[in-house]
């Protein structure tokens, strides 16, 4: 009788759902800060000049956002390091939290 054998992983100790970190670790995201945001007409976009002014909807002080992959997951300022701009977090958003925006 000829056996037929099919690896699935489960034989060497590897759930075949499981996610191999190594794996997730090497995935590349956006990282991007958001200051604020602002809503103009396209008439007002198109009249915008070297030297014009964007008012956003944030005040002074406020936090910004970063965002992976345009989900806001932390909020911070901003901090000057050597010379570059960086952002100190002062709150991370929970998982469970980012989860109920996607």
């Amino acid at each position: 009788m000829n056996e037929t054998t099919i690896d699935s992983g489960v034989a060497h100790g590897i759930d075949a759902h499981q996610i191999n970190p190594d794996v997730l670790q090497n995935i590349s995201v956006t990282l991007s800060i958001e200051v604020g945001r602002a809503m103009i007409k396209i008439r007002d976009l198109m009249r915008l000049t070297q030297g014009s002014v964007v008012e956003l909807d944030r005040v002074a002080g406020e936090p910004l956002d970063l965002l992976v992959n345009n989900t806001v997951v932390a909020q911070g300022e901003v901090v000057l390091v050597n010379e570059r701009y960086g952002v100190r977090l002062t709150r991370v958003v929970p998982a469970s939290e980012r989860i109920k925006n996607l």
